[in-house]
Order: structure tokens, then C-alpha cells, then sequence
């Protein structure tokens, strides 16, 4: 069977999030906000413990105050502010102004790097006539990183969790992104890197295929050792046209 439209998830997948430091960096540039060497290694290692960026690493534990806020964070932008500010307060910063600029900041397109093949899957899926969206657990509008990176012009639909209140692996998501993309579910692939959230796709009939979440420099052909491109020079029926 021809695969007729493949969904990719966001972060860890298409895109990935900047170190903590370079992120921590940026914002203290931002800010105008001086730190010596020894605090800002401190910060960085409590930033990175608390889970404060999002897409970064997951944080050790989750503070109970914070508890409903991060079970909800994907479904509105309201709770995915308060839960990732909320973990960042768990570390104190010298400016009180750091935790609202640590969020802006992630949601700049200067913070997100393309994988190395993400230009070249999403062509390539276009050159073949395949639709394709994306589909993620996210509080925010992620559409001004694509156009950044000039792949917007390659992604037919989005399909945003915030935006619909609620979350993956919630199957009406991976449902409603293939109505939008005018496909039937089991014509359609998702790809992802969650085994947990992005699984959810099966239940509506998607084949689900997996990418590790690494940086950039560390998975150089996860999404094109999986198969989704047609071979070269060959037509939707296999044959050499």
C-alpha cells in the first residue's frame, strides 16, 4: 500500500530545541543581565533538572503546586506557560524578569535547529505527491520556526494540541489532521519520537514509525533511514517511469 500522507510530530522530531546553556545565554543577553561563570553553570544544571525548557530534558520531579499545570501543559497555552515559568522558578535567578524571557525564548525560531534531513524528507514527500502535516503537544504556535527555516512551504496542515485542549495520545488529534489532509488513516503514517504520545495515531488506524530524540548533530539520517521517500526515478506503482 502507497503511503498517501505521513504527519510528523514537532519537537525531537522535525525540529530540535536548543542546549539549556545556549538557552540560558540568550535570555541573560536579552535581559542585558551579567553572571559569573561558576552561578551560570549552576543555573544551567538546576534549569536543566527542573524540566524548565520545554523540549529539553524532563524534569527530575515535579513540584505538587505544579502537579495539574503540567499534566494539562499541552492543552492550552495558559497552563503551558505556568508549568515550564513554574519550573524555572525552582531555580533562583539574579532578575525576576529571566523566568518570562527563559519562555519567550523558546518559542523564538533562533532557538530550533532543523535535523540535518528534515529539508530533504519533507521535499522529497512533496516531489512524491504525499500530504503531509504535523501534529504536536505544544502550547504555542510553532509556524513562524517552519518559516524561518523555510519549510513551511512543505507542511499542508498543523495540528496543534493547545489549540484543541487536548492532548496526544488523545486519537481525535491524529483523526482530525487526517481529515484535514484529506487522507484516509490507514493511507496515512505518523512520525514521532514519544513512543507513549505518538503511538496514539494507531488507534485510528495510522502506521506509526519512530525517530530517537538526540541532538542534531547525533542523528544526521533519522528521518530518511525510515523509508518514506519513493525510491528514485521509480512512479507510485513501483515502476521505473
Amino acid at each position: 500500500m502507497r503511503t498517501r500522507g505521513v504527519l510528523f510530530d514537532f519537537s525531537g522530531t522535525l525540529f530540535r530545541i536548543e542546549p539549556v546553556e545556549a538557552w540560558l545565554r540568550a535570555a541573560l543577553d536579552a535581559r542585558g543581565t551579567a553572571m559569573e561563570q561558576d552561578d551560570f553553570e549552576r543555573c544551567a544544571r538546576g534549569l536543566t533538572a527542573a524540566g524548565a525548557l520545554p523540549g529539553g530534558p524532563r524534569p527530575e520531579r515535579i513540584p505538587p503546586a505544579l502537579a495539574t499545570a503540567w499534566a494539562g501543559r499541552d492543552s492550552s497555552a495558559r497552563l503551558h506557560r505556568e508549568a515550564f515559568t513554574g519550573l524555572a522558578r525552582e531555580v533562583a535567578l539574579p532578575d525576576p524578569g529571566l523566568y518570562d524571557a527563559l519562555y519567550e525564548r523558546h518559542m523564538s525560531p533562533d532557538a530550533w535547529q532543523p535535523y540535518p534531513d528534515a529539508a530533504e524528507v519533507l521535499r522529497g514527500l512533496r516531489r512524491d505527491g504525499t500530504a503531509v502535516g504535523v501534529v504536536s503537544n505544544i502550547g504555542w504556535d510553532p509556524r513562524p520556526v517552519f518559516r524561518a527555516h523555510g519549510l513551511d512551504g512543505l507542511i499542508d496542515v498543523y495540528v496543534l494540541s493547545y489549540r484543541h485542549g487536548i492532548q496526544k495520545p488523545d486519537p481525535r488529534l491524529f483523526r482530525e489532521a487526517c481529515a484535514l489532509l484529506g487522507r484516509d488513516p490507514e493511507d496515512v503514517v505518523m512520525v514521532g519520537d514519544d513512543r507513549h504520545a505518538d503511538a496514539g495515531a494507531s488507534a485510528v488506524g495510522c502506521e506509526v514509525r519512530f525517530v530517537d530524540h538526540l541532538p542534531v548533530d547525533e542523528r544526521p539520517d533519522g528521518l530518511r533511514s525510515l523509508g518514506l521517500l519513493e525510491p528514485a526515478g521509480e512512479g507510485p506503482d513501483g515502476h521505473r517511469s
